[in-house]
């Protein structure tokens, strides 16, 4: 494949992955998780928005927009590069900073073909070179790398003793940097915490502390065996002081952990990246929506009796976490901090600081009741509506809203096989919606052409006494309207 550079130029090598975040590259890019990757992105367009100041510190003196201080993948490829970027942050275009960090980085590459390799043949080993180096002499062979060999960890990881937040007076959390990123910090800092960051293979069985914390990393988790067995010596009792307290692992820390407690890892085809993986709660049958980065998962079904799973991945069956049965010890595999969002299990976070200040309680006893009400999700009742008032786009211009039309008229669709009435506001005589079918009848039951007013509107309903109206389908003109009806009470008023 050929593609057009907009980085660093320098052949290279790493392992082919591809990730569906439609935004947020910035952070996913410092992510120290990716550390060796040459990634993929699914979402077509980047760069619109620049590069955010990579001096700028929040409160807590860390990055404000990044994961780590460098970017850590191989390189980036997309489908399409803006090469004008608009942001109020941005001081610098994704072009710029990939060069400066000296990152290769390609687009105008089919994407979609590649994802889809990706996902027939799994995670596959990949080179770029570019055209003045493009030059293999006879006899030599072309040779890839596979970087899950090479001990990523050690690569990323911190190489003394950090501390944050000095002064607080919140938990003692130790960290142990496999590849920490920096909201992970942010997070247990914004809880009045206090966090010593260590790094991967320091000994932490005879420390004093609150909360033992394993951060993400990348690469074979095997790898890893000082952090291990550190782990081990925590489960067999013999962790000093500390030995009994919380614990809580996310992604490569959910590995180790499993490890350590005598289960095995093993390498998912393609991984799992991105924000959008579902998750299940097994102890709450509550479904997350998760952002995730990993390439190998635990086999939970290794585990011994005192351990058991917690959270499962929806799509694929994967683990996504475990908990001791009576210890405060929980993982999990997917991202509750991620800074590009989705932020649904945040509240993880919270759950360890409760642990730390009750650790006699096991996570069944905490995670089981957290989130009290809220309870196993419940299929919402159905409704039959009679009469539904659809509320069209208005008055449409060459390249204006032309896709509202077409939502509308397959919602009329929908909602004439669902045996419901339709009642149709819409101004434009030469819109599909208002088009009648070739049998001569329209879309809707009945259609008035009038203006998409709060006014017009309001006489439509005293007139036809609908049951419920829908504003999606007429883009901004009928949110708009809807907005200003809903705010005076009107639709209350004719109980709509």
């Amino acid at each position: 494949m050929t593609g057009t550079s907009f980085g660093y130029e320098k052949d290279v090598k790493g392992e082919l992955v591809f990730q569906t975040g439609m935004t947020g590259y910035p952070e996913t890019l410092t992510d120290p998780s990716y550390r060796g990757q040459m990634l993929v992105s699914t979402f077509p367009l980047a760069g619109n928005y620049g590069v955010p100041c990579t001096e700028s510190l929040d409160k807590y003196g860390l990055p404000m927009h990044f994961e780590s201080d460098e970017i850590h993948v191989a390189a980036y490829l997309v489908s399409d590069y803006s090469h004008f970027y608009c942001h109020w942050e941005a001081t610098q275009s994704l072009g710029e900073w990939l060069t400066k960090q000296k990152v290769p980085a390609i687009y105008g590459l089919d994407t979609r073909m590649l994802t889809k390799k990706i996902r027939d043949h799994g995670a596959l080993r990949a080179r770029i070179e570019f055209e003045q180096d493009c030059v293999v002499e006879a006899g030599s062979a072309v040779t890839f790398e596979d970087p899950n060999q090479r001990h990523l960890v050690a690569e990323v990881s911190t190489h003394k003793p950090v501390i944050h937040g000095e002064g607080n007076t919140g938990p003692l959390i130790l960290a142990v940097d496999c590849g920490i990123k920096n909201n992970m910090i942010r997070h247990f800092l914004a809880r009045n915490c206090v966090v010593k960051v260590v790094p991967w293979d320091y000994d932490f069985t005879q420390e004093e502390y609150d909360g033992l914390f394993i951060s993400n990393g990348p690469g074979d988790p095997t790898m890893c065996g000082a952090t291990i067995e550190h782990l081990r010596k925590i489960l067999d009792g013999n962790g000093g002081v500390s030995g009994d307290k919380p614990l809580f692992g996310i992604c490569l820390g959910n590995q180790l952990l499993g490890l350590a407690a005598g289960a095995q890892t093993y390498k998912l085809p393609f991984g799992n990246r991105g924000q959008n993986q579902p998750v299940v709660n097994l102890l709450t049958g509550q479904c997350y929506i998760t952002p995730q980065n990993h390439g190998y998962a635990l086999n939970a079904e290794q585990l011994p009796d005192e351990w058991e799973p917690l959270f499962i991945n929806r799509n694929d069956g994967s683990n996504e976490g475990i908990m001791h049965s009576t210890k405060p010890w929980f993982t999990a595999q997917f991202h509750p901090e991620a800074w590009a969002g989705p932020t649904d299990t945040e509240f993880l976070f919270d759950v360890f600081i409760a642990m730390t200040m009750n650790p006699s309680k096991s996570p069944r006893e905490i995670l089981g009741t957290w989130q009290t009400g809220l309870g196993a999700p419940k299929a919402a009742e159905r409704v039959y509506p009679q009469k539904i008032l659809l509320l069209g786009s208005g008055g449409l211009t060459i390249g204006q809203a032309g896709e509202f039309d077409y939502s509308g008229n397959q919602a009329i669709k929908a909602l004439r096989e669902e045996g419901s009435e339709v009642v149709l506001i819409n101004p434009n005589i030469a819109s599909v919606q208002t088009n009648a079918t070739k049998e001569g009848e329209m879309g809707a039951n009945t259609v008035y052409f009038m203006p998409v007013t709060p006014q017009h509107v309001e006489e439509i309903i005293k007139k036809e006494e609908p049951d419920g109206i829908i504003l999606s389908m007429g883009g901004q003109t009928a949110l708009n309207c809807g907005v200003e009806m809903y705010k005076p009470g009107t639709f209350e008023k004719y109980g709509v």
